[in-house]
Parts: C-alpha cells; structure tokens; sequence
C-alpha cells in the first residue's frame, strides 16, 4: 500500500525501530550511570527513576526460573515474528485502519525492546549490582545469551503513605499505588494494546 512518498510499511518499520531506539538509549544510559538501586526525582516524589532489573515479564513480574526465563524469551520471539507477519498481511490488505497499524507496531516495537535486553545485556555489559560500580558496555558478560536481565527505571508511586494505626489489619503499614517499576518498552506494549482495545474492538471483532 503505497501513495505518495513512502510505503506504509516503510513508516512502520521507521516507528517501530525509532520506539526501539528510544527504549535502548534510556536503558543504555540509566545501566551505565546508575548503581542497581539507585533512583532520583524527576517530578517531585510521584514521579522517579529507580533503576532495577528484572529477569521476567513486564512490571518486574517473574515467571519460573531460569526455564521460566528462557520460555519467556522464546515466546518473546515468537510473539515478534507472528506480530511482524500479522502487520505484513495487514498492509498487504490495503483497507486495514491505519490506527490498528500503528497499535500493533507498539506492540511489536515493545517486544523487541525487551527482547534486546534478554537475548544481548547479559553478554555485552558488565553486571549491575548494588552500592557500584556501575556497569560497563563491553565489561565481563554476567549472563549467557537469552538470560540477560531486563532494566527497569520508571516509578509512579502517586500515592506513599502509612496506613492510620486504627485500620484494621494493615494499620501502621506503608501504602503505595501503583508500585511497578517499568521501561519504555512495556508503556509501548501498554498504550498499544489499550489503544487497540478502546479505539479498534470493532475491527478485532469482526476480523477472522
């Protein structure tokens, strides 16, 4: 499908590769100047980066060990090239949305970003650990190829504050909402599917 100028598959692939462009730049960057742990205010205290790293799915969730982990990449990677060849029939279509398009491309873009982390980190930087040194682009490999951990960085925590001692149960405990801590590559995922969801149910429900 193509008018004028680039084909809409070409836009595509420029979107989703400059989704995870942004999402490796922001890991590179926090992974090579930040210790594991470490955080900073970006909007007083509600909005942070706190850098982490997780070996599981998206929000820090885990899933299984080391098996769990490689599943998990494996299923990444499919997930990838059936979303690439979703969006490849789509185009060829020529009457699809362009909404959906670009819904599925950040989905795609999202899957990738973390999938560079799981399949590349563990075997081009250093590891991160607590209290320094940071990690270093080219150091020792701390993880074989498809274990590499994914880096995390921003905290929402919108509400931090102490349960009233009279509650019952969780009195004098702490509280926060929405505690997750993220990366660019799961909001790609998030705001893609949402959108897809809010916006495009009646393509979905009518596409066999």
């Amino acid at each position: 499908m193509k008018k004028n100028g680039l084909s809409t598959g070409w836009k595509l692939f420029i979107l989703g590769f400059l989704l995870v462009l942004i999402d490796q730049i922001i890991k590179i960057l926090v992974k090579t100047n930040m210790t594991l742990g470490e955080s900073f205010c970006v909007l007083g205290d509600w909005f942070r980066i706190l850098f982490i790293e997780n070996e599981g799915m998206a929000f820090g969730m885990k899933f299984g060990g080391k098996i769990g982990k490689l599943l998990l990449t494996v299923f990444r990677l499919g997930l990838f090239s059936a979303l690439c060849w979703w969006i490849h029939k789509l185009i060829k279509r020529g009457n699809v949305p362009c909404g959906v398009l670009v819904g599925l491309t950040l989905i795609t873009a999202g899957a990738m970003g973390n999938i560079v982390d799981c399949v590349l980190y563990g075997q081009i930087f250093s590891e991160s650990v607590y209290g320094g040194p940071v990690a270093a682009l080219g150091g020792e490999p701390y993880a074989p190829i498809f274990f590499g951990k994914v880096v995390d960085m921003f905290y929402f925590p919108l509400i931090d504050t102490v349960w009233p001692e009279w509650v019952p149960f969780v009195g004098g405990s702490s509280f926060r909402f929405f505690e997750p801590v993220f990366n660019f590559a799961d909001s790609c995922v998030t705001v893609g599917a949402f959108y897809l969801i809010l916006f495009h149910y009646k393509f979905f429900a009518t596409e066999k």
